[in-house]
């Protein structure tokens, strides 16, 4: 029997527009799942859009104040797309009123913003989905099973990078992402947190790192009105970016490996280079997600001179049968949200947590917060 869940969207961006449209292709995807979400209300402060969100995808109310929405008997779960700074408030109070909530990486500015959003979804008994992204391409997924099976030997380090281009542009508008009490570590946040997250999730723990951190486009210009995305601004009055552009962090495992991660948002030329490459003593694994679909895997007894063979990930590896029948075709960035999405609504139908939770939410700033202590002090820092 299929039951009814009545969900919502608080923040209506690019990223909200893209919970939405995950929620819709559930039962498309996994028809099997026993909830089916209804798209109950919407909340956006910026005039006009939660409006337009109601009539292009259907949701049934409208609102400009998210507390609204937790306080409506419909609502059973919520998808946080708000800005960073917004997510500890909202997302502790939709935990208190009793509801699941589905929010964006990362969970707040701080380590301690995300634990007091997981705890008090833990104290209420409700589950948390974040959205750890990458880690739902099934390419990662066939590389953690070959890394846990024993098919590198022991895993000896690890390469992990985000390179973009989204705030190279130096007349990008000075938003709230580029301060420090609003967009929390800057690029910290916004990839590092993912790249530790597919650290963790492939290799384990972290147990201690060394980081640098730098601001390459020290001044930009305050937007004259509402802004969207990375909106570009002249003629404003300048003002400092306070947080960072770039960061590189040497990591310890409690394996044993080493890693290496680096995440820039100021890096011409890259287009969403993220990836990563696994070394072990008997082979590796390579993935780039701008060829998603496609894993390099190493293996055998050669050791030197050992090929890498390209595998086309197909069905049976991770969620890729709900999207495509055989090996190959192509996936993209929205089909990872809509698995995330069957993550979250599963977690809620079964009382037991699937995909990125609150807790890896802790672990991945936990680890940004000593990046930023690194860098400042100069010296390692013990994840604990």
């Amino acid at each position: 029997m299929v039951s009814t869940l009545g969900v919502a969207v608080v923040g209506f961006g690019w990223m909200g527009r893209v919970h939405t449209q995950a929620y819709q292709r559930i039962p498309h995807h996994f028809p099997q799942l026993p909830v089916r979400p209804e798209l109950i209300a919407v909340a956006e402060e910026v005039p006009g859009r939660a409006e337009e969100a109601a009539a292009r995808f259907g949701f049934a109310s409208t609102t400009r104040d998210w507390r609204e929405i937790a306080a409506d008997p419909r609502v059973q779960a919520v998808s946080i797309t708000a800005p960073n700074f917004l997510h500890r408030d909202i997302g502790v109070a939709m935990a208190e009123a009793g509801k699941h909530i589905w929010i964006e990486k990362p969970v707040g500015l701080t380590a301690a913003d995300a634990r007091a959003v997981s705890e008090a979804a833990a104290k209420a008994g409700v589950r948390g989905t974040v959205g750890f992204n990458y880690r739902n391409a099934p390419a990662v997924a066939y590389a953690r099973e070959l890394i846990a099976s024993g098919e590198l030997g022991t895993v000896t380090h690890v390469r992990v990078r985000l390179l973009s281009d989204y705030a190279a542009h130096p007349d990008g508008a000075l938003t709230w992402r580029y301060e420090r009490a609003r967009g929390g570590g800057g690029v910290l946040g916004d990839l590092a947190s993912h790249g530790v997250d597919l650290a963790r999730f492939l290799l384990g723990d972290i147990t201690a790192l060394t980081a640098d951190t730098a601001v390459f486009i020290p001044e930009r210009a305050r937007p004259t009105g509402a802004t969207a995305g990375h909106t570009l601004a002249t003629g404003g009055e300048p003002g400092p970016v306070e947080n960072e552009d770039y960061v590189s962090c040497l990591l310890r495992f409690a394996s044993g490996a080493r890693g290496v991660l680096e995440a820039s948002r100021v890096s011409v030329g890259e287009q969403n280079n993220y990836g990563f490459e696994v070394h072990g003593t008997r082979g590796a694994v390579l993935w780039d997600y701008r060829r998603m679909g496609e894993l390099g895997v190493s293996r055998g007894t050669s050791y030197q001179d050992q090929p890498v063979s390209t595998v086309f990930v197909g069905p049976g590896h991770g969620e890729y049968a709900a999207f495509q029948p055989g090996a190959a075709n192509a996936m993209g960035y929205d089909d990872l949200k809509v698995i995330e999405a069957y993550n979250f609504l599963r977690s809620v139908a079964e009382g037991t947590a699937y995909g990125a939770t609150l807790e890896d939410a802790v672990h991945s700033a936990a680890a940004l917060d000593a990046m930023s202590r690194s860098a400042v002090q100069g010296t390692w820092v013990s994840l604990g």
